[in-house]
């Protein structure tokens, strides 16, 4: 199996261009030339998984409260922005595969339902994306949650996500069968790097959104970049195309 990495991946769908983690984001960024896009994905109080990033509904949609305790019939009826709602994963999937997109699902669990978001996760993403090509990158700040996605899903591959990458990093990454690292940006480290490399192990990082920076980036030796500037790259196949799997 091989998961094709292009270098730029669209921020929760469309970036700052259009309203985060919505269909309509993503149908932006596969207009712009991206082959490539992020999204976050948490469960309702119905256990359905749905795009979103926060824990609560105020910064991103005319609703109020924890997603994690308001039900499909409401959540599903609220404005994520220019008239958009919510999208249920399993409407996102079919989009991005009918697009031909790569997929960095990131497993968003609200607090105490770590397991279950993984679980969930993990199981429809088995499904969802049963016969498709191009495979999804399913990614966690929950080291529990991409524990799960390791057993549940194993054959879907798994990037390590960090804001700063702690020095124990690759020994958690081996357990994990990691595929990819993931960090900001702004703390990727020479010593990580040069370590990833060793590991034959990408290194992706977020959020960047000047093309200098970038630049920097790609010559010390990243692999991708996540950037919500949609409109200040030209998004391109990188020489890291066909990378393989673990196993």
């Amino acid at each position: 199996m091989k998961l094709p990495l292009p270098r730029w991946f669209a921020h929760r769908g469309g970036g700052s261009l259009a309203p985060e983690n919505t269909l309509a984001g993503i149908r932006l960024a596969a207009r712009m030339g991206y082959r490539a896009v992020e999204f976050d994905v948490m469960l309702s109080a119905d256990g359905t998984p749905v795009l979103i990033h926060d824990e609560t509904l105020e910064r991103t949609t005319n609703g109020r409260g924890r997603v994690s305790e308001t039900p499909d019939a409401v959540l599903f009826g609220l404005d994520a922005g220019g008239g958009e709602r919510l999208p249920r994963y399993v409407e996102a999937v079919a989009l991005c595969r009918q697009l031909g997109l790569l997929v960095n699902v990131e497993i968003k669990p609200a607090a105490g339902f770590e397991v279950l978001t993984a679980e969930t996760v993990a199981r429809s993403s088995v499904e969802l994306w049963r016969g498709a090509e191009v495979q999804p990158l399913l990614s966690s700040f929950s080291i529990a949650a991409l524990e799960i996605a390791r057993d549940l899903a194993p054959g879907i591959a798994r990037g390590l996500l960090y804001e700063q990458v702690p020095a124990d990093w690759a020994a958690t990454a081996g357990c994990l069968q990691a595929f990819s690292l993931h960090c900001a940006a702004k703390g990727v480290s020479d010593a990580v790097l040069a370590e990833a490399q060793a590991m034959d192990m990408p290194v992706l990082c977020y959020t960047v959104n000047a093309p200098a920076q970038a630049a920097t980036l790609f010559g010390r030796g990243v692999a991708a970049v996540f950037t919500d500037r949609l409109d200040l790259f030209s998004p391109e196949t990188s020489p890291y195309k066909g990378l393989h799997l673990p196993g």
